[in-house]
């Protein structure tokens, strides 16, 4: 009977220690450290995080989600998530400061640009996690529902930004524009189907008209050269030809300029014997005057004559008067 009783004994001891190892384990030596609490509150969905979802600083797991609730404002009806994150010990340590690590040291911290944003840990499952980082210049928008609990401001995230862009393109209304341009398209390709064959049609007729028009243009290039060769050799035969006729006719052209040389030699000649003839001192003058006279005398004769012949012809023959 006395055995019994230290069996189970043994038995809870045995699974105490047993409990304890676990909660060492899987709590991560929690019960015997110091967390630092902090609230990010997102006023999206958080579809995806969850209660030990990771919070990273720049990829460095530095903490857990603890909790993580709804609260609807009644007024506006608006939700927002508030999500409470617990940093582990040793993961964050502030240098060249007091050692607060705790609200005043992550106050100081939010003036500098700290900021949470959502993170995807994978695209595949849809699991997020909380991404911690400075973003200096960005508004910081505090919702005071942290009470004593310092408060970390929210970005969109990247997904976030992505929808929000995407919703202010309007697709619905981008979706409806490029329907239109697809509709017109097709009327324009059905009305170019409809003129593309008459077109290509007139193009073989032109482009048959071109190819006759250049064969023409080709023969009458070549009838012309071939008229230009001839012309260009008629035209050498003709100078030869010029050539040789000046040279043969140049003696011919001598021959007759020596003549006239003598010519006009004895019509300067002919010129002086006139001269010497109607100069008034000149023997051959006097002469020619005398010769002159004596041909007048005989024509006086002779007209004397004349006139007694016809008046008495007998007598003036023979000598005798006429009865």
């Amino acid at each position: 009977m006395s055995a019994k009783p230290a069996a189970v004994g043994g038995f809870v001891l045995g699974g105490l220690a047993l409990g304890a190892i676990a909660v060492l384990v899987f709590g991560g030596m929690r019960l015997f450290t110091t967390t630092v609490q902090a609230l990010v509150v997102f006023p999206g969905s958080v579809s995806g995080l969850g209660v030990g979802s990771p919070v990273t600083f720049r990829g460095v797991r530095v903490g857990q989600v603890e909790s993580m609730k709804v609260v609807i404002d009644v007024l506006t009806m608006k939700p927002v998530v508030p999500v409470y994150i617990d940093f582990e010990p040793g993961q964050v340590t502030w240098t060249n400061g007091p050692a607060a690590t705790g609200a005043p040291g992550l106050k100081r911290a939010v003036e500098a640009g700290m900021r949470a944003q959502l993170q995807s840990d994978s695209l595949i499952t849809g699991v997020l996690g909380v991404e911690i980082d400075f973003h200096p210049g960005t508004p910081a928008v505090i919702s005071g529902m942290g009470g004593g609990i310092g408060e970390i401001p929210t970005l969109p995230s990247e997904i976030q930004q992505l929808k929000a862009e995407l919703l202010d393109l309007k697709l619905p209304e981008l979706t409806q524009a490029a329907r239109q341009t697809l509709a017109s398209m097709q009327h324009v390709l059905e009305d170019l189907d409809g003129r593309i064959g008459p077109l290509a049609d007139g193009m073989l007729q032109t482009t048959g008209a071109a190819v006759t028009t250049l064969e023409a243009a080709t023969t009458a290039v070549r009838t012309i050269q071939a008229d230009t060769a001839r012309t260009l050799g008629e035209i050498d035969q003709l100078a030869i030809e010029a050539r040789h006729t000046v040279v043969t006719d140049g003696k011919k052209l001598d021959m007759l300029l020596t003549t006239a040389g003598r010519a006009a030699g004895q019509a300067e000649k002919l010129a002086g014997s006139i001269n010497d003839v109607v100069d008034p001192r000149s023997p051959l003058r006097g002469d020619l005057e005398a010769s002159l006279r004596d041909l007048a005398a005989s024509a006086s004769s002779l007209r004397t004559l004349t006139r007694n012949l016809e008046r008495n012809p007998t007598g003036t023959i023979f000598g005798g008067a006429s009865k």
